[in-house]
């Protein structure tokens, strides 16, 4: 059914008091005007400042009575005809007595018709003897084509004010916007749309990145989610080949374009090797898609009191779902849900690693979850079983290709060329070192050569890397158990 058919509905039974949660006012106004196509009804809305005043009729007509609650209240009660009250911040005034007695007396019909009282805000929290009477109802987000109608309007608007410039440059710069805008009411909505026209002067595809950190501003209101701003692509990654063609396999539906029969896909579990470029994928995976990349602190979650760890997962998944399109990146996931911590903790990890397996089942919001972990025998069997990710990837240490190409990259982004140097010898000599080793080698080595007042050459780098014991070799029982475990068990990412 659609929201006017619940609404019409609620109407038609004549439930005697409705609850709405909304900061667009005006959209509710026009959804009440909406169902009286369908079962007619008188229709008055009332607020502190201007009273109690009809709106079904054509004319303009002046307030009925003075605007204060008991007044409005006794209106209703005495009123001879059905009617529709929309009460528009009127729930603070429940907490006198009496008025909690008139609107029961309402409620129950005592001496009144069985009129719909609405009671409409932006939170609206109603006193215990109130609730168990009252029917919340939630309208319907706006869709596609009603967010294109907005920005289209906001750029028709921008134009008028500016003399005629367009305010959508692109004629199809409209349509990109609306993807990401979804998930948000119109007020919100409209907001940041005119942000973005009002910036340059026009809307286009570059606004997209502006338009996903304005939204996540807007609805990351309990702190729990990061948004990375520093972005990446495969083109950073070295390796990886496997993850990096089974992601572009996916690319299209993940944009929404899944042919007939195919599943958009949720997410992949990535285990490795510390330092390995576990992290780096997670952004990289969220560039290849063009979305925004969310990062989820499971260190965040956790509060003292029974029940606010939970609430605040929630809360954050809740974000997370309205921020969508995104990449939902939790790193070292083992911390959060290890499942030998269950007892210890009063039976916390338990629960909020049963609200995630549900959430991982049941969203259907377009959140791609990436997991990283490095110890995987913490991680519980209900999560690595088939069905919770699509994939599960081991980003193993890079091989002799791939520190070719890591030694590319990291000369580069520091103004090196990385001609310069004789990359096959360095790397068979950072043979078992991780990507974060291979960097931070090349790091010592511009520190070793600003004191000797030299440039960095081979000579320098190779001195750096054969003075380091990487992790393979630290904790070479450590790391092949670890590869041993996943050699059998999950997809090389490589």
């Amino acid at each position: 059914m659609s929201q006017l058919q619940d609404l019409t509905a609620l109407i038609r039974a004549n439930t005697p008091l409705v609850v709405v949660e909304t900061r667009d006012e005006d959209r509710v106004v026009e959804l009440f005007r909406q169902s009286l196509l369908h079962v007619w009804r008188a229709l008055y809305r009332w607020t502190i400042t201007e009273g109690l005043r009809r709106l079904d009729l054509d004319r303009e007509d002046p307030p009925e009575g003075p605007p204060d609650a008991s007044s409005v209240l006794r209106a209703i009660q005495a009123a001879e005809q059905r009617g529709i009250y929309l009460l528009l911040d009127f729930h603070p005034y429940l907490g006198y007595a009496s008025h909690q007695r008139l609107l029961r007396d309402i409620i129950q019909r005592r001496h009144c018709q069985p009129h719909v009282v609405v009671l409409v805000g932006a939170k609206v929290e109603l006193p215990a003897e109130l609730e168990s009477l009252a029917v919340r109802f939630t309208p319907r987000l706006p869709d596609a084509a009603a967010l294109l109608k907005l920005v289209r309007e906001e750029a028709a608007a921008y134009a008028r004010e500016n003399g005629g410039r367009r305010g959508e440059a692109d004629p199809g710069a409209g349509k990109q916007i609306v993807r990401p805008l979804q998930g948000l009411d119109l007020h919100d909505a409209r907001r940041i749309a005119r942000q973005l026209i009002h910036t340059d002067g026009a809307l286009t595809a570059s606004d997209l990145p502006q338009l996903a950190r304005l939204k996540y501003e807007l609805l990351n209101r309990s702190g729990h989610l990061h948004y990375e701003y520093d972005a990446a692509g495969f083109s950073e990654v070295a390796g990886a080949a496997r993850l990096k063609r089974w992601i572009g396999l996916r690319r299209a539906a993940f944009a929404g374009n899944a042919p007939p029969g195919r599943d958009p896909p949720r997410g992949v579990l990535l285990l490795g090797v510390q330092g390995c470029g576990k992290s780096l994928l997670a952004k990289a995976i969220a560039g290849e898609f063009q979305v925004p990349l969310l990062r989820l602190d499971f260190g965040t979650l956790y509060a003292k009191y029974h029940g606010e760890t939970e609430a605040n997962l929630r809360t954050a998944l809740a974000s997370a779902e309205q921020l969508a399109p995104c990449v939902l990146w939790i790193d070292e996931i083992e911390k959060g849900v290890a499942a030998d911590a269950g007892e210890g903790d009063g039976g916390v990890s338990r629960r909020v690693l049963g609200y995630l397996l549900t959430w991982m089942a049941e969203r259907k919001a377009p959140v791609f979850l990436v997991a990283t972990a490095n110890q995987v025998q913490h991680l519980p069997a209900e999560l690595l079983r088939k069905g919770r990710f699509d994939e599960i990837f081991f980003v193993d240490l890079p091989g002799p290709e791939a520190r070719v190409e890591l030694l590319r990259i990291h000369l580069r982004e520091r103004g090196l060329d990385p001609e310069a140097f004789a990359l096959p010898a360095l790397a068979a000599a950072g043979a078992g070192f991780s990507g974060a080793e291979i960097e931070q080698a090349i790091v010592s080595g511009l520190y070793a050569a600003h004191a000797e007042q030299r440039p960095l050459d081979t000579t320098l780098l190779m001195q750096e890397i054969r003075g380091t014991r990487p992790l393979s070799v630290l904790m070479a029982e450590q790391v092949e158990a670890l590869r041993a475990w996943a050699a059998t068990r999950t997809v090389p990412a490589a």
